[in-house]
């Protein structure tokens, strides 16, 4: 009895996925609950499970795109195989390919010829101007599969022979140097990035603001305690911590900071959802530290590094990623000395950390080098006015420049 294996319903607002890998081949044996593919949403990457065990049957292809419900796969009835019955099938050897008939390889050639492509491989053959009669699959009866459109290459339509001599215009000595190109489907996830930026710039009221921080005093206080930090919670004692806990002390007393606009409504929140910006494999991600108002700095920091793994491993669910007030994205370990991040929907700010340089200040009438950071919140003036948004960042400008009211919470 076959069973069909369909995509999941993963969260209200998703509606299609896309096949971005399988984990087994056509044909294999599955144990139940086996993983078989992964499979991409435009919030995170997760994979599907076998729901029985059995022979594997392929019906999607890599590349495809596929809405709830559509039908990945079926797993037909069968037994594991044992001994060496458990190999794949091999390709015929050199010996019994010479055995094949002129005819039978005549048939052949004209069954592949007419073998069908995946939705993926044929966008890859239309873009190269290239004819799937001509190519030879390799998956199922022969059809064309997305690494065969990505090998093919165009076939000149005239040999030397047929062609005719004839005068050609001198044409342009080509450029130095290799001038290739190549082509990517963009991921759901990098195209649900695209639409919701451009969303956001045009429609919110965007406006940046920007202050500077001497870092000295934080970097002061890590050197002294780094140490004993990291023995006594097992974490290392990170920049991140000061800033998501300045930000939910500023954020207490500049709540519109910390809202969102829901239709016709301004949305207040008496607690601190931080989004921190990861910058992973497949794209940015904004991962969520529930409750960091509540947090001291050794649980924060250990957050961001539970969170910043699983984003590098792409194992983040979709709960993680979904729900944050207020957004810290960090532009310095890039080197960025000043930036204006777009404001993360349907929150109404977020904060852009850069690199930190060591640059003349002036400090009670002398000019002395500090460590200095910039940073910038770019919030939406239909929620957050001018003198919410300028006291809020003075605010994480104060907290950072003394630390010990981090932990007097003063």
């Amino acid at each position: 009895m076959s069973l069909e294996i369909k995509v999941p319903a993963v969260g209200e607002s998703i509606t299609e996925v896309t096949l971005a890998q399988w984990l087994k081949q056509d044909g294999d044996y599955v144990e139940m609950d086996e993983n078989i593919a992964e499979l991409e949403s435009d919030k995170a990457t997760f994979e599907l499970p076998a729901e029985k065990a059995g022979i594997l049957k392929i019906i999607a292809q890599e590349g495809d795109t596929l809405e709830i419900g559509a039908v990945v796969c079926s797993i037909e009835d069968g037994d594991a195989p044992a001994g060496d019955a458990d190999k794949k099938e091999e390709a015929p050897t050199a010996k019994e390919e010479t055995t094949v008939p002129a005819k039978e390889e005549a048939e052949s050639s004209d069954s592949y010829a007419a073998g069908t492509a995946s939705p993926a491989a044929a966008k890859i053959l239309r873009e190269k101007g290239i004819d799937p009669s001509t190519i030879k699959g390799t998956g199922k009866e022969g059809r064309i599969t997305k690494e065969d459109a990505e090998k093919a290459q165009a076939k000149p339509t005239a040999s030397k022979a047929e062609s005719k001599p004839a005068a050609t215009p001198a044409t342009p000595a080509p450029a130095a140097g290799a001038r290739n190109e190549r082509r990517e489907k963009m991921t759901s996830l990098r195209k649900t990035i695209a639409k919701r930026l451009v969303s956001v710039k045009n429609e919110t009221a965007m406006l940046t603001t920007f202050n500077e921080v001497n870092m000295q005093p934080i970097m002061d206080l890590r050197g002294k305690y780094k140490d004993a930090f990291k023995e006594k919670y097992g974490v290392g004692l990170g920049f991140m911590s000061f800033f998501t806990k300045a930000v939910t002390m500023a954020l207490k007393e500049w709540p519109a900071v910390n809202a969102r606009i829901e239709e016709n409504e301004i949305v207040y929140s008496d607690f601190c959802d931080i989004s921190i910006a990861v910058s992973a494999p497949k794209g940015l991600v904004v991962p969520v530290i529930r409750n960091a108002e509540s947090m001291s700095l050794y649980q924060i920091e250990k957050e961001v590094i539970n969170l910043a793994t699983k984003a590098r491993d792409n194992k983040l669910t979709i709960e993680e990623m979904t729900g944050g007030t207020f957004t810290i994205t960090n532009g310095g370990v890039f080197g960025s000395m000043m930036s204006t991040p777009i404001i993360n929907a349907p929150q109404s700010a977020i904060l852009g950390m850069h690199n930190i340089v060591q640059r003349p200040v002036a400090e009670n009438g002398q000019v002395v080098i500090r460590p200095m950071m910039y940073i910038a919140l770019s919030y939406d003036h239909r929620t957050i006015d001018g003198r919410e948004s300028v006291s809020f960042l003075v605010r994480v400008k104060q907290l950072l420049e003394d630390p010990a009211r981090l932990l007097l919470e003063v």
